[in-house]
Parts: structure tokens; sequence; C-alpha cells
């Protein structure tokens, strides 16, 4: 099967190719992501293979379907970016990678937390600077925190799991309960959560219903002082409300692996231009604020598990067998 993989890297090529080869698909990358022109070079191909930032909007859709696609295979877990409505009504096949490593993100947003807690991004470039002072960098334990988990699915039931290893009290939130947290965590109504935990990580999808579910009343409804982690989508987070709650002390610390505007900035090199975005430039400015570039899912697990589920849902695809991913 041949198929065109948009938004590739270097390590996208490492380890999906291999794979590919192995199962017999054809795969060409570029780097470009898809959008209105470069749609185009979808001509000629079975499918597409697209990533968390490649925009599949009605438009574009219509586009790759004339070019002939039917199969969309995302290597990403979140879908927010397809309209799947229209996608659904073009007949697309629709996969995506649904679980590659909880791990590697559970251990990213607990990672996080231990860098904000003790100040240990900012203790790393004063000491080389050859600045051993320790004042500004006052820390405090996690053990005995209040750690509130906003979405248990497989992610977030990790990342309970490893807080609880550090003796946090460890409360949870889900429209569905997960059992596999059962004696980790307690369950409590999510206004409890806001109210009482002294940080909160997020771990849900971003729905319309949770697109900006932190912004500025619940972040009033939280503790002085709480610091706010997410690993997950950004569209969660009204970043507006957070810089205003940062800037009246509400907000103790932020770490975030991702940003509501994040397309136009991640996964890119923007060292030699200057950041247009304003306000993730006054993001930036803050001490107590960490961010990485959607680097959460990034280690060489996740990216074997990445390629293995890529390559086995186009191979089920060609085959005419059930797809095991399919969300269309």
């Amino acid at each position: 099967m041949k198929c065109l993989v948009f938004s590739a890297k270097p390590y996208d090529r490492l380890y999906l190719e291999p794979k590919a080869r192995e199962a017999g698909h054809e795969l060409d990358f570029i780097e470009t992501r898809i959008n209105n022109k470069t749609c185009r070079l979808a001509e000629g191909y079975s499918a597409i293979c697209t990533f968390v930032n490649d925009m599949l909007d009605a438009e574009i859709l219509e586009a790759i379907h004339r070019a002939g696609i039917r199969l969309i295979t995302l290597r990403c877990a979140g879908y927010n970016q397809v309209n799947l409505p229209k996608a659904q009504e073009l007949g697309f096949k629709i996969t995506r990678v649904p679980a590659y490593s909880p791990y590697a993100v559970a251990e990213h947003a607990v990672g996080m937390t231990l860098s904000l807690c003790r100040n240990l991004h900012r203790a790393y470039q004063r000491v080389r600077d050859n600045n051993f002072a320790l004042d500004g960098l006052l820390g405090f334990d996690l053990h005995g925190r209040e750690v509130g988990i906003i979405g248990t699915g497989a992610i977030g039931s990790v990342t309970a799991k490893i807080f609880s290893g550090f003796g946090c009290r460890v409360r949870l939130y889900d429209i569905q309960q997960n059992a596999a947290c059962h004696g980790i965590g307690e369950y409590v109504p999510l206004e409890y959560l806001l109210q009482n935990s002294d940080i909160i990580s997020l771990h849900c999808p971003l729905t319309p219903s949770t697109f900006h579910m932190i912004n500025e009343q619940t972040i009033a409804s939280m503790r002085k002082g709480v610091m706010l982690i997410n690993t997950s989508r950004g569209g969660l987070v009204d970043t507006q409300a957070v810089i205003q709650g940062l800037k009246n002390s509400h907000i103790g610390s932020v770490g975030l692996d991702v940003y509501e505007e994040e397309g136009d900035l991640f996964f890119e090199d923007l060292s030699n231009r200057v950041i247009t975005d304003d306000v993730f430039s006054r993001l930036l400015t803050f001490p107590n604020v960490l961010i990485t570039a959607h680097q959460a899912f990034f280690t060489t697990d996740a990216l074997n598990a990445i390629a293995t589920t890529t390559v086995d849902n186009l191979t089920r695809f060609e085959a005419n067998q059930p797809l095991l991913n399919c969300l269309t």
C-alpha cells in the first residue's frame, strides 16, 4: 500500500520505514503539514498518515477524497484536529494510535511536577552561570500533598499510580470511573478536586465540553498557590486566564507540554526567528512556568509502539480486515 506521511521528522522515518518495508508497504515522507496546497501531493496514494497539528477540515478532506485517498491513519491518540462528521460523510476510514506508551506521558507529567516543586529548571541554569546561591529555589515535598487527576484513562491512571508512590493523596475525576484506579485514589466531583488539590494534572481529551475547562472561574475556585500541569491538549486551558492567575499569584506554578496555539510553534526550530505570539512570549517570562514542546510522548518505547500500530492499521485496511483503532 502506498502511503504519504505528512509532518514527517527524521525520527518518524527511523521507526516507521523498517516496519512498513517488512509489511510490504511503500511510505513516502514529507516534512510539511497537510494544508490546502500540500494536500494535492496525496494524488497517487491510497492512504495518508498525519500527526497532531495536521488539520483535517472539511475543505482538505474533500480535496484528498478527490485525490483518491480512502484511509487516513493518525499516528497519535488525539483526533480533535479532524472533522469527523465530514470524514464519515465522505466515507473515509480514520484510524489512530489510542495507546502508545501511557508511561511516557505520565512520567513526563510527574517529571515536570518535580522540576517545578524543587525549581530544578532554574537551579540548572544558575549553576551553569556559576551561581550557587539557594535564594529563590525553596521547594516543597511531594509526600503528603493532594494531587488532583482530571481524566483517568490509560495515562491518567498511570499518573495517579506514580503520584501515589510518592505518598501523595490522590483525588480523581472522570465522567467514567476506571476500575484500575480503585484503591489508588478517590473519585470526587470536579468542583471538590479543583478546590482541594495542591497539584492538578490534566489527562483528558479535547472535546467541546472540555474546551477551556481551566478558565477564570475554575482557577478562582482553586487553592492559592496551586500547581497546574497539562500534558494532554492545549485547548483544555484558557491561556489568558492562566497568565492572570500567575500575575496575581493565585497560581503558584505551571507546567505545559501543550499549548492551544502550538500549531505555529511546536516541532519546528524557530531559534533564528522572532516569536510573534505575544501570549506564548508572556508565558516564557514567568520563572515559575516550565514549557516543553509536546515532548511528553517522545520516548523510544512510544515511537516504536506508534510505528507498530500505524503499520498494522495500514495492513488491516489493505487486507479488508476489521480495523481495531477506527474512528469512522
